[in-house]
């Protein structure tokens, strides 16, 4: 005979367990001697950088007094300027948590696609604005010890769930989302991977910017990776010149392969009234073609200026050059990791596509 069915006392769940923190990455002050090709280096090129950061680091206290002193420095002159980093910041070597000082530096750029306000012809590519289903929910407010984390998704009932992935979006189209509509898939895949870029439209001839407005969520998968792993491209060939090659030599598997990266990108445009000057970084102010870097956030104080000692990708020689850390970047994640912004151009893609180099970093914080 069963057992008399009563009241069942439900445990409490156990708390998760929680992971102690990672180690903290860590940044050891040198001197200026030890930052090769520091004497070498044209800071004139840098500055207007610089002071393009100090627009914004200004306000925050332990930069207003370097910033105000900058307004002082003679910009033609390159002994002040370098006398000014002497006297107002430290450098500091970034090491990662196992103490190694070396990391991949990669590069990106600003590409051009050709584009049509209206679907049609070799048209047939959309570049989507924000969904209106699309949340963001700022986690630092509520956990402090997350801040600058995002989780987004969209509604569903009174719960957040994920938004929709890459593949998701492809089998479902956000219709009446469409910015644009560009005539190559694959370049407008590697429109996302950069940020931004310009689109020529077809109808008017105009050159328009279009720049990155929001994510849909899910965490950057690099597609040059997963060709390694499936054995289709050596671990020392991956380039976006040989991804692109592969592509081209197996166009059924094209989206199979771009689906591999679940995120997605959606875009704004703005004008582009003065073709000279970059996009718009992370930190809102202009990117400079050659002297902006995307960082880490977490670990790199944004709109810092930053040394860079690495090789250049068509001739190996050296790259050791101020840079400003002006830009973040899905991939870009460590303290010894840069993103090298090649700017607009043959040249800059050319370059960026092969950057894949290894470098040292140092971050110049205010005495």
């Amino acid at each position: 005979m069963p057992p008399p069915v009563g009241p069942v006392a439900i445990p409490a769940p156990e708390p998760a367990p929680t992971e102690p923190p990672p180690p903290v990455p860590a940044m050891t002050p040198v001197s200026f001697a030890a930052l090769p090709g520091w004497q070498q280096d044209d800071l004139r090129q840098a500055w207007p950088a610089f002071m393009s950061s100090c627009r914004v680091l200004a306000e925050k206290a332990e930069w207003t007094s370097a910033c105000a002193q900058a307004a002082r420095v003679d910009a033609r002159d390159n002994a002040a300027i370098r006398a000014f980093f002497e006297t107002y910041f430290v450098p500091n070597q970034m090491r990662t948590p196992d103490g190694a000082d070396t990391g991949l530096i990669t590069g990106y750029y600003e590409p051009m696609l050709r584009g049509a306000r209206k679907r049609g012809g070799a048209y047939q590519t959309p570049l989507y604005r924000v969904p209106d289903d699309l949340v963001t929910v700022d986690l630092g407010s509520v956990y402090p010890n997350l801040k600058n984390m995002r989780l987004r998704g969209r509604l569903a009932g009174k719960t957040v769930v994920p938004y929709a992935t890459r593949a998701e979006i492809e089998r479902a189209p956000l219709k009446g989302k469409e910015l644009v509509w560009v005539d190559d898939p694959v370049e407008a895949f590697f429109l996302e991977v950069q940020g931004s870029g310009r689109v020529q439209i077809a109808e008017t001839g105009e050159m328009v910017r279009i720049a990155f407005a929001d994510q849909n969520g899910h965490p950057y998968k690099v597609i040059g990776r997963w060709l390694v792993e499936q054995g289709e491209l050596p671990a020392d060939g991956v380039s976006a010149q040989s991804i692109k090659a592969w592509i081209a030599a197996n166009p059924a598997r094209r989206q199979e392969l771009l689906n591999v990266n679940p995120s997605y990108i959606f875009f704004k445009e703005e004008r582009l009234p003065d073709a000279s000057v970059g996009p718009k970084g992370a930190l809102g102010v202009p990117l400079t073609a050659e002297r902006s870097v995307a960082v880490d956030p977490s670990i790199v104080p944004l709109g810092a200026p930053l040394f860079l000692a690495t090789t250049h990708p068509a001739d190996g020689a050296p790259l050791q050059r101020l840079m400003l850390a002006q830009d973040t970047g899905g991939a870009i994640r460590g303290p010894v990791r840069a993103d090298f912004f090649f700017g607009f151009g043959g040249n800059a893609a050319e370059y960026a596509g092969r950057m894949k180099q290894r470098g040292n970093v140092w971050v110049l914080l205010p005495k």
